[in-house]
This record gives C-alpha cells, structure tokens and sequence, in this order.
C-alpha cells in the first residue's frame, strides 16, 4: 500500500463514521487501534483489520493521532485527565483529534486546559459527516480546525480518512460551528416542507404530485427531497425529531449569547416543539404526517394515500392531439415574456407582441414580431393570448381595462395567463370568463364566445425562457388545454398538466415559491449566523451544499452573497409578491404558515430598505445591517471587544523601565525616516529634521539622542524618487555616524498604519547602501489609529468592529492600494513573489503574552540573516514586550530595519504618553488672532471629518474651498489665478481674528496610473504650499490635515528644518513648535493624520483651539432644527425685557432661539433696541440670533441690512405675485452678499399684528405652484407660507390649518433646499404644532401670547420701576420655555 506514513492511529469510541474513518485509514496504510465497550462495534473493527485497546492509556500509546470521540461533556475530565485518561499513554508532539457534540465553549475549555497542564499534544476539532452531494454519495466530510502546527500536522491524517477535508486556520471550533449552521438550514427545512405539503393539502393538490414537481424544481432541498417521502408514507415517527428540537436549542441559545437574531429558526424551532409534545405518553409511537396534519387542519394522510396521476404523461396527452394555432397574441415583453416570445418565433409561430416598454417593441419587431399597440389589438384575430406581465393588478388591467384584451379576442379563443398570480385570481377570472352577461352590459361576454383559460405558470428564469426548456405547470378543461398544447409544447421542457381546474397550476408554482423563497432567506440567515460566528464563509458554502442543510436556491443564491454582487438576475421585490400570494391564500385556507410568514417579512423588510429592485439574495442584507456582519466571502468583520477579549492575558510585566535600562547599555540611536509628518503621532520632546545634509546629521548625532525623525515626505514621490531619496538620506547618515565616536543606529522605516507606501522600494534602497540587515520587522500596529494585527491579520478599527485592512478605503488607494489583510501575503503581494508569504516569520501574541521579552529576543536571534518577520500585537504592553525583546537581540549583535507604524517608536525608545496639548499649555490661549486650517488629504475619512467641522465649527469658520481641477488640470493662468484668490481672502480673514479653513474640493480627480494619480497630488500639494507662502499674516495655531500637506507646509510653505514634537493635540495627532528658521518661530503646528480619528475629531482639535464663539448663524439653527425634527421659536421683542426673557428661558431649556424685531418696533426702539438684542445674543450660551420681521418696505430693509441682524423677512405678501418676485429678489441679492438668510412670505396672512391688519378678505393661501417659481426666482432660504394660519387671536372654533397644502409645499421645499417657516403660532394646539414640524417647519413665529404676557404684567401693581420689568420678564420667561418645550428644541442647544 502507497503511503507516506506508516504511523498508527487511535481511536477511543467508535460509531459507524469511525468503522468508515478506520477503513480509509487502514486502505491508507496506517496501523488502526480503537478503545471500545461496545462489543458490536468492536467486532466490526477488528474485522477491518484493527487492534483493540484494552484501556484508555493504551489505545493513546505510540499514536501519531488519536481520535476521541466524545458525546458529553461530562466525559473529558475521565477520558483526558482521569488517573487512566489518554494522556497517560500519548507520546510528545502527539495528535488528539476531538470528535464530538459539546458546545464551542467546552471545546476551547478543553484546549486551554491542555495548555495549562503542559501537555504536549495538539488538539484538532473534527466535526465528522456524510456528504449528500451527487459527487460524495454519502462518503465522509471531515471539517477540522484548529492552530496552523496542528493542522499541518495532522492533514495527512485527516485526507486519509475522508473524501472531502474542510480546514479552519485558528481556534478549535469551527467543526462545532459549522454544524450548528447546518442544523439551523435543516430544521428551516424541514418545517417549510411540512408547511408546503400541509398548503398544497388544503389547495386541493396531490401531495405526492407536489414532491414530484417541486424536487426537480427551484423549490427543491435535500430535506424536501429525502424527507417528506418517508413522511408521507408515514414512516417518520413524531418523537424521531427531539433530537433535532434539542440541537436546535442549541444553537438558539448560541445565537443569544452572540446578540443574534435567528427568526426563522425560531419559529421553525417552536413548531417543531409544538409537534413533538403530541408524541408524547400514549400518543409516543405517532406518526409525523398524523400530528401535523391535526396541527394544522389538514388531512395529508388521506390527500397522500388518494389515487394518483402522471402530470407529464396527461401533458403527452394534450400535446399529442392539440390544436393548429395559427396566431398568438403576447402581453407582457419583460425580461421571462420577450425571452419566450421571440423563441415562439423561432418555432414558426405569427406572434404579436405588446408591452408598455416603447424600446421593447422595437426589439421585438427586429427579432421578427409584430406589435399591437394596445392590448385589444394584440388580441384581435388571435387563437391564443399568452399573459405574462408581473402582477394581479397589471393583469386585471390588460384584460379588461381601457382597450383590455377581452372585448377583442374572437370567439373560441384561448388564454394562457403564465404570471405568478395567486390561485384564487385564476379562479375567478376563469368564473368571469364564463359569467353570462345581460345584454346592458356594454360588452356581452357569454358563453358562447366559448373563451377559454388555462393557467400556466412558469419557472426557469430568463435563459431557459429564451431556449424554450422553462417548466410549466398548467391546468384548465381539457378543451382548453388541447387549444393551447402545441404553445405550451414549444416553451417547455418540463410540461406538466395538473388536474383540479384552473387555480391548480397557479397552487403548485405558489408552493414552488413558498419554498425557494423559505430557502433563499434560510441562506441569508445561515451565513449571517456562519459569519458572526467567525466563520470564513465561502468554505462554509462549500460545506454546506455537500450537506443536509443545502437546497436549490442555497446553492443558486448563495454565491451571489458571497460575491456582494446583487445584479438583479431575480428580484428581491418579486419574492414580496410571491410570499405575499402564498400568506393570503394561507389565511384563506385556513393553514398557519409560520416559517412562510417570517421569511415574507424578511423580504419585505428588504423591499422597504430601498433592496427591491436588487437581486433577491439581498434579503442578507437585512441581517447585515441589523447585526453588522458581513456574509461577503473575505475575512470577516469581528466584533472588537470580543476579539481583545478572547486573546490571552497580557504579559504581566511592563516592560518600560526594562526598556529605559537596556536603551542606556544599547548605544544605538533611533533614526526614524517618516514618509509622512505623522510618523511623530506618539512622541513627545523628540526632534524632527526636515533636511538631511551631513552637517546638519552631524550634529544630531554628537547629541547622542536616543531618537530623532527625518521628515523625507517620501509618500508622495514615484518609488523611482522615494528610493533615491532613501538613499541620499542613508548615504549621508553613514557619512555623518562614520564622524561621531561610540555612535550606532538603527534605522526605521516609519510608514503608514494601513499599509501605504513605497514597500518594499525603500527598504531595498536602505540595504543597498546600508548592507543586509539580520531581518526586516514588519510591525502596522497603532492603537491610536485602531490598527491591530492578530493571527497575522491586520485589521483597522471601525467604531466597535475589526474590519480587515484589505476592505477597506485605504486598500483601494490609487497609488499603494493591496488586496491582502495578511501580513504574510501582504508581504509577498507587495514584492511581487519575491519574497513568499510561506517564508515570512511570524511573532504572534501568544508569544508576546505568554513567553515575553526573552522569547522574542530567542526567535529574533534565530531567524535566518535576510528574513522578513511580521508582529501581531493587539495592545500597547504587546509593544513594549516585542521592543524589549528586540533591544536584547540588538545588544547580542543583531540588526534589524524595521518598517512600522508609529507605536513602535515610542515603545521602542520607552516613551510615557502625556495629555492632550491645549492652547494654554503653551501660553497662548489669550491670543485673539484667528487660526489656519488647510485640509488636502482626500481619504473618505477625512472628508467625512471636514462635513462634521463644517457642521459643529461653521459658525465661526471661514471657509475657502480650492478648486483640485483648477490647480492641476486647467492652465497656469487659472491655476494661479486660483492661488491668488484664496491667498488674499485668507490673509483678510485671519487679520481679522477668523479662523480661516482652507480645503480642496473634495471631489478626488486619479490618473489612469499611479503615477499619474502621483503627478496630480504633487501639483495639488504644491498649490497649498504657495498658497500658505503667500499668507502673510501670523496665525494663532496652523492645523494641516493629511501627511502629504502636513509635510509639504511645514518644510516648502513655512520654511521648517528642524522643530520639536510637543505632544499630541488628541491621540494620534502630533502637535510641534516650529523651530527659529522658520517664518513663523514658535506657531503651534497641527499634524493631523488623514486617517486617523473618528468622524468629529478634526471638529474637536479645531474647537479646543479655536477662539471662544458662539453659533449666530440662522440658516445653522433652522438645519439643525431640519435634521433633528423640531423647531424653533421666533419670539418678537420690544424691549430689553423681552431680549433678556428669551435669553434667559433658553438657557433653562437649552435651547436654540431666535430674537425678532418687527418694524414698528424697531421704530420705536432705534438702533438701540437692535444693540440690545444683538449683545443679549453674543453673551448668551447657547445658540441665539436676531432676525428682523415683516420688512414691508425697501427703505427700511436695506437700512436693516448693515444693522447686524442674522437674518430678515421680506414681505411683499401685500403685492402681486410679479411685484412681489422683483421685490424679495432685489433684498435677497443684497442680504445674500451679507451673508443673512432671507424669509419671505407669498400667500397673506389675515390677523393683526402690532396695529397692522389684514381682513379676511385679503388673505390668500401659498399656491404650490407659485411657490415654485416664486423660490426660483427669488433665491430666498425661508418660506413663510399661509395655510390657514392668522397673525393675532384665532376664531372661537379654533384653528383651521391646511395641513395637506402644508405637506404638499414641505415636498416642494424639501426638493429645493428651503425652510418652512409658519407665522401665526400663538393659539396653536401641541397635535397642530407636532403635525407642523412632521410637514417640514422649522421656525414658529410667536408673539401674541408673549405680548399678552408682557400686558398682563403690567395690570398687577408694583412697587418700583425695577419691580415692573422683573414681574415682565419671568411672565413672558414663562411663555416662550412653555413654547420651546412644545417646539421640541428644549435640550437642542
């Protein structure tokens, strides 16, 4: 026997999937021996040709593998650990290959418990099966997992004894897991079949006819298959499935602990227990078939046992004596109906086709048809109608609608309805059909005109509509069916005429669809759970549809998930309707379809996430974004806090003080080459040179730092560039280290924690001048920045996710962009096969944690010279450790060049974070000049941070925004003209105390290279630097996002060559001083990563730095009102009083206000009153602005504009629609270049306000459409509108607001970008209010009820003046906190 291993094999249990696994084994070569109680089992073994154990211990002695079978895990403590436990007889390095049914959590437990009793052995969890596939034939499935050694270790073992070998990389338990998901798919299975055969019973429908059609069709699965004949024939007995009700259990109560929903399987779970308690005591011995049927009113037994007939055989009847047809008529072009119409052409049939889609018939017309262009003229002179459109509805249409085909098919004529409709539809069309009408009807429809239906659904899809092979069942009288066989003959290929009228064709393709689509949403449900479970989900594919829990549709749809590809090949929407036909004909039925109704919940959860028009596989979806997991078959997305959670405890020493005793033995500097200025992101008190000449190194050196960065900003260069560059760098350090005694280094290649870069380029470049080092260090890991790398994966944090680094934005960088998230493979990805991923070393955090700083001073110290080693670390103590570990290498004469993150750095040369620098820190947070903030990087990320500081920081930002297209792809005329432009505004803005943000647009522009994508960066980044050349003025901090710009200001624009790494303004974003050299000595200067950070950390930085302001910006507080669901009060003020009452009530409530000045106050108040309510606005502490009301004038308008309102209302409502689009548009261009946000009204409010009257007759509701126009033209950002609202009292019956004209001009404005606001607001009742806000508004005005409190305050005599104005006050405090609190915006500020 051929063999590589003549080793031998243990078994302790045996069962028939051992006998066979020995078999193999023994076929194999190997020597077999087995422990066993079980006399039966052991004859058959030794009849194999094995050996039998008399003992535990024995049965493990001279084993290269022993395979353990355990069925509880109450066995592993005697079977493993007891005085004669397996261990005992296992030599070291041995094999302990774990079969059983426990839990995960057991089996981790096992392993774990292993380790810590030193036992040499490497475990491997089997999960052992039949496989059900065509290719297996029920041969042995073994999936093992388990660490990389042991699987190596054991898969010549493991291939030996199977047909088919599923390996999982990592812990010990994906056999486990992977059974659970399969249970999950077989017990959704199995009730949907019953729940099928349970439909079909009540439909009048053979059962066994059913399983005859549906186990060749779409709706097929390996539990439909195989089950339900034995349950038909009532042979499966009620208590056969607790078993499967207890495995089930299991893994619900696994789903639970994970946080995860399984609905389907919990019904399935609860039906099934609702089954077996009716097996019970004296009922023990049921039948399935028996108890199902009284559950669910259905007589399957008698239905089943009924006499039956061949489908295909009546089909070869109707066929052999059809009809001539002569002339078809065809409805319905879709994607399935021009599939089959034109192969009826392609089978010498005269068709006329009609679709609403115009194109369609054109393309019907080139393949040969004739086109009607209505339904009633595709149906004249037809023998045949074939109806395939989508729905009920579009079929009652085309039939009996306008210019409905029924009025024009000639008599005797037949119609072949082939949509998915439900089986009552047919049924009643066909009582329609031959209904006799009196003659009044317009039409007479009588049975003379001998009209005939036949039903005749289909399946397939498009491509076997198009050959003319879909499978057909249809039904009707035999008449029917004979006028009809020759076209039905020609679509398919499978034809099958069910008995029982028309409806019956339709009742089977609906238990087709109840199960394809069950089966769809089981996959989705399956492999969300596989990949929440950690799973790698296209090997859990593979495995599934070699097993019991496959289907159709699990194998059709599941790759479709797998891919992340929802090219609507069937849609998601079509399953909403399918679902839906089979619920309302259950409930018609009377039979409770739980399974069914779940998954059409699912699909219609889908459908309304906007997934309808996708492929239906996209129901996953629905558990993606309910659980965050993705099925996409690429390293799964791992919940964070679980994964740190699982590793190991860390190293239990800190290794800092080690480090800082074995820095002063290890002379070595510290050179860090950064590619970027972020490289300094976790150092503080640490220099940076931004040249490199040997001078300049020279005296760097003599200082003997135990660290010093070279900013080279290589990242942005050509490799071709980067590795000269690395190389000038490196020749000038060997020069200047050669001039300085007792010095040493080692050199770091500080590079991006997502991989970016010029790898392997400039480490080549560093060995070509430097000589070969001992090994390259790879080492990603950056806390700060969320980048992890675990197993040799490394991932970038997303929120409370891991998501590996090769699905991310920053794989699909334009210039450095990778697919691989395993370091191994990233490195032989990257060198192009130079060097293979099976070559590459690993430190892992087992390592790191459990062995320490000598462990990996011995594995650094035993790789071979010119190895390239990866570290896995999760925290920064794994840092410390590995650092630790490799000064010791370094001090037993190994060097290393280290391509790294920024962690490495500061744990390397014992670093001790500090806090957050602020403003104060650094003695400059009374300065009141304005700050600089340019943003170039174009990361997602930091595009989504620059929204959120425009957002949170627009009120006080000025923003200047260059145009990318401008700068590098217009001419140098307008690229300087560009230049200009934001120069001289940003130099106006920061003179006059504003923090300034400068950014590109953001639309990114790529070559169609890297290098070209390179090229534009350059002319980009060089526009930013000339830019910032020409500010003169000094800014109060600079804050540059992105490495690239970072680098580019601080060495080109602000003339840096040296500066002093401060700290760090927030994690990860390094703050430096700028050095004397530079032209602007002393600046605080903020790096600020492009990828590091949550989406408000660039808001953050730029508020603590920023000057003191508040938000004064009323176009802000009605977008914030907008996007929060609320609004805010407009409260008219008269007096400072009523500044002072607003302020103060806002303030309580936290809430955003607006002050309003109507003009007759203003008249009476002056500039004065303005003043007040402008001050009370800038000293408040939350967001208040001031808005002048009702300018009814230009005079007073324009008079208002300079008198520092926020905002304004022009109201022409008292002019034509003309007079007053000429009027609102001439304030709105002069208010605009102020930047005031402008309200206008159009309709007319009737009511009074301060003296002014509008009667009843004068008002006038806001026209929708004048309203579009009136918006348009005018450019204003406010509607004021008039739907029933009245300045003043309201009438005695209250309220009469149009609230449907309100939602209408809420779409309107919604569409263009403008606020509703609605005046009038005293009076109104909360439901009015709340029914407001949902329509859109976002600004009430309120003044009566304020005025009124003002009035009666003054009825109630005081004792002094200040007694007048303080009763004032707290009475109109009152309403306007009552008013904000039922506005919504209390707790908004």
């Amino acid at each position: 026997m051929a063999t590589d291993c003549d080793g031998v094999v243990g078994f302790v249990g045996l069962d028939d999937l051992s006998l066979d696994m020995a078999a193999s084994l023994l076929r194999a070569g190997y020597k077999v021996q087995a422990f066993e109680i079980d006399e039966t089992l052991v004859d058959k073994f030794l009849k194999l040709g094995g050996t039998r154990s008399a003992s535990l211990i024995e049965a493990g002695k001279e084993v290269a593998a022993l395979i353990v079978l355990i069925s509880h895990v109450d066995q592993i403590n005697d079977v493993f650990f007891g005085q004669q436990g397996v261990l005992k007889g296992l030599q070291k390095g041995a094999l302990i290959i774990l079969r059983s049914t426990i839990l995960p959590s057991y089996i981790q437990n096992l392993e774990k418990r292993l380790r810590d009793e030193d036992s040499m052995a490497h475990l491997i969890e089997a999960y052992v099966s039949r496989g059900f596939s065509e290719v297996l034939e029920g041969r042995t499935m073994i999936t093992s997992s388990g660490r990389s050694e042991a699987n190596a270790k054991a898969q010549p073992i493991l291939s030996a004894m199977c047909e088919k070998l599923f390996t999982f990389e990592g812990e010990v338990c994906a056999g486990s897991k992977i059974k659970m998901v399969n249970e999950l798919l077989e017990g959704i299975h199995l009730v949907a079949a019953l729940e099928a055969i349970s439909l079909c019973t009540q439909a009048g429908i053979h059962p066994w006819i059913v399983y005859d059609i549906v186990s060749n069709a779409a709706g097929n699965s390996w539990i439909f298959k195989n089950h339900i004949p034995q349950f038909l024939r009532g042979d499966t007995k009620v208590h056969s499935y607790r078993t499967v009700v207890q495995n089930l259990g299991v893994v619900l109560d696994m789903a639970k602990s994970l946080i995860f929903p399984l609905p389907l399987l919990a019904v399935a779970h609860q039906q099934l227990i609702l089954g077996s308690s009716h097996g019970q005591g004296d009922d023990s011995d049921a039948t399935l078939v028996k108890v199902w049927g009284k559950l669910l009113g259905a007589n399957i037994q008698d239905a089943a046992s009924a006499e039956l007939y061949e489908p295909e055989q009546l089909a070869r009847q109707i066929i052999a004596k059809s009809t001539v047809v002569k002339r078809i008529g065809f409805i319905g072009l879709g994607a399935m109906g021009f599939g089959m119409a034109t192969h009826l052409l392609k089978s010498n049939f005269c068709v006329v086709g009609y679709d609403v889609y115009k194109p369609t018939l054109t393309r019907f017309v080139n393949a040969g048809g004739l086109i009607g262009n209505s339904p009633a003229e595709t149906s004249k002179d037809v023998d045949v109608l074939v109806v395939m459109v989508t729905n009920e509805t579009q079929a009652e249409s085309v039939l009996y609608g306008d210019l409905g085909a029924i009025a024009a098919l000639p008599s005797g004529a037949s119609i072949i309805l082939s949509s998915t409709v439900s089986p009552a539809f047919v049924s009643q069309l066909e009582r329609r059909l031959q209904s006799v009408f009196t003659p009044s009807v317009f039409v007479t429809y009588t049975l003379a005109r001998g009209l005939k239906l036949v039903d005749a659904p289909v399946s397939g899809g498009v491509k076997r509509a198009s050959e003319g092979t879909l499978t057909i069942m249809a039904s009707g009288t035999d008449e029917a069916l004979t006028c009809t066989g020759s076209v039905l003959s020609a679509l398919s290929e499978k034809l099958y005429v069910i008995r029982g009228g028309c409806g019956a064709g339709s009742g089977v393709k609906m238990i087709n669809q109840l199960l394809a689509g069950v089966h769809i949403a089981s996959g989705a449900e399956a492999m969300a759970l596989g990949a929440r479970l950690g799973l790698n989900t296209r090997m859990l594919f593979d495995f599934v549809k070699n097993s019991g829990g496959t289907s159709w549709m699990f194998e059709n749809r599941v790759p479709h998930m797998l891919d992340n590809d929802y090219t609507p090949y069937s849609a998601l929407d079509i399953f909403v309707k399918d679902l839906g036909i089979v619920t309302r004909e259950s409930s018609s039925l009377k039979v409770p379809l739980h399974i069914a109704t779940v998954a059409h919940q699912l699909f219609l959860a889908g459908s309304a996430a906007g997934w309808g028009r996708q492929d239906d596989a996209g129901v996953v979806k629905v558990y993606e974004t309910l659980t965050g997991v993705k099925v996409e078959g690429k390293l799964p997305v791992l919940k964070k806090e679980v994964v740190l959670q699982s590793l190991p405890p860390e190293w239990p020493l800190d290794p800092i003080d080690d480090i800082h005793r074995l820095n002063q033995s290890n002379s070595k500097t510290l050179v860090v080459l950064d590619d970027d200025p972020t490289g300094t992101q976790t150092v503080h008190d640490i220099e940076v040179l931004t040249e490199w000449s040997v001078e300049s190194l020279v005296e760097k050196l003599r200082k003997k730092p135990k660290c010093f960065f070279i900013l080279t900003n290589s990242r942005s260069l050509s490799s071709e560039k980067a590795s000269a560059l690395i190389k000038d760098i490196c020749g000038n350090l060997s020069v200047a280290a050669k001039s300085v005694e007792n010095i040493d280094y080692t050199v770091v290649l500080r590079g991006d924690s997502t991989l970016r870069g010029h790898f392997p380029e400039e480490a080549d470049a560093v060995v070509s001048l430097l000589g070969e080092m001992d090994a390259w260090i790879i080492c990603p890991f950056f806390l700060q920045g969320g980048r992890y790398t675990i197993k040799d994966i490394h991932y970038v944090a997303d929120s409370d996710w891991l998501v590996p680094a090769g699905d991310t934005e920053f794989a699909r960088d334009a210039s450095f962009g990778y697919k691989s998230s395993n370091l191994r493979e990233w490195v032989e990805e990257k060198t192009r096969g130079r060097i293979p991923a099976s070559s590459v070393s690993s430190i892992s955090i087992n390592l790191l944690r459990e062995g320490g700083p000598d462990a990996v001073c011995d594995t650094l110290c035993n790789l071979q010279k010119g190895s390239t080693c990866i570290v896995n670390a999760a925290s920064e103590r794994d840092m410390a450790v590995f650092s630790a570990g490799m000064i010791q290498a370094e001090l037993r004469g190994k060097s290393f060049l280290c391509r790294t993150a920024a962690s490495f750095v500061s744990t390397r040369i014992g670093i001790i974070p500090k806090a957050p620098i602020l403003p104060k820190d650094l003695g400059i947070n009374k300065e009141r000049k304005g700050g600089l903030i340019v943003v170039g990087s174009y990361v997602p990320k930091t595009t989504k941070q620059v929204e959120e500081l425009k957002l949170q920081c627009g009120h006080f930002l000025k923003k200047l925004e260059v145009s990318v297209d401008k700068l590098a792809m217009k001419s140098l005329e307008e690229r300087e003209e560009e230049i200009n432009r934001v120069a001289e505004m940003a130099n106006l803005f920061l003179g006059a105390s504003k923090d300034t943000l400068i950014m590109t647009s953001r639309e990114l522009i790529t070559g169609k290279t890297a290098c070209e994508s390179l090229e534009i960066n350059f002319k980009v980044s060089s526009a930013l630097v000339e830019i910032v050349r020409r500010i003169s003025t000094r800014p109060r901090y600079i804050l540059a996002k992105g490495g690239i710009t970072s680098s580019d200001l601080a060495t080109k624009a602000l003339e840096a060559k040296c500066a002093k790494v401060v700290g760090q303004a927030l994690a990860g974003i390094p703050l430096w001083q700028l050095g004397p050299e530079s032209r602007h000595p002393g600046v605080p200067y903020i790096v600020f990563p492009g990828n590091v950070g949550d989406s408000k950390a660039l808001a953050d930085v730029v508020k603590s730095w920023a000057l003191p302001s508040r938000l004064s910006s009323t176009k802000e507080l009605l977008l914030n009102a907008e996007r929060g669901g609320y609004a805010v009060g407009a409260f008219n003020v008269y007096n400072m009083e009523g500044a002072e009452a607003v302020v103060a009530a806002a303030e309580e409530e936290n809430s955003p206000a607006i002050l309003q000045i109507h003009p007759s106050a203003l008249k009476q108040g002056g500039i004065p009153l303005v003043a007040c309510c402008v001050s009370a606005a800038e000293q408040a502490n939350v967001p208040i602005t001031v808005h002048f009301d009702h300018g009814t004038s230009k005079q007073e308008l324009v008079e208002a504009l300079d008198l520092g309102f926020d905002s304004l209302m022009v109201d022409g409502s008292h002019l034509s629609l003309k007079d007053n689009i000429a009027y609102t548009k001439y304030i709105s261009l002069l208010a605009h270049s102020k930047n005031m946000l402008v309200e206008a009204e159009l309709g007319r409010l009737s009511g009074t306000e301060d003296d002014l009257t509008v009667e009843d007759y004068e008002a006038r509701l806001t026209d929708v459409n004048q309203a579009e126009e009136f918006i348009d033209e005018t450019g204003i950002d406010a509607l004021a509108v008039c739907i029933g609202n009245v300045h003043g009292k309201y009438p005695a019956s209250g309220p009469n607001l149009r609230l449907d004209l309100l939602k209408d001009l809420h779409v309107l404005s919604s569409k263009k970008g403008v606020f509703l606001v609605l005046h009038g607001a005293s009076g109104l009742s909360e439901e009015l209010i709340k029914a407001s806000i949902q329509r859109g508004v976002t600004k009430f005005n309120v003044n009566t009820e304020v005025r009124k409190a003002y009035m009666n305050s003054l009825s109630n005599p005081k004792q002094d003046l200040v007694h007048v104005m303080a009763s004032a006050k707290e009475a109109m405090k009152a309403v306007v906190a009552e008013k904000m609190r039922l506005f919504g915006s209390s707790g908004k500020a």
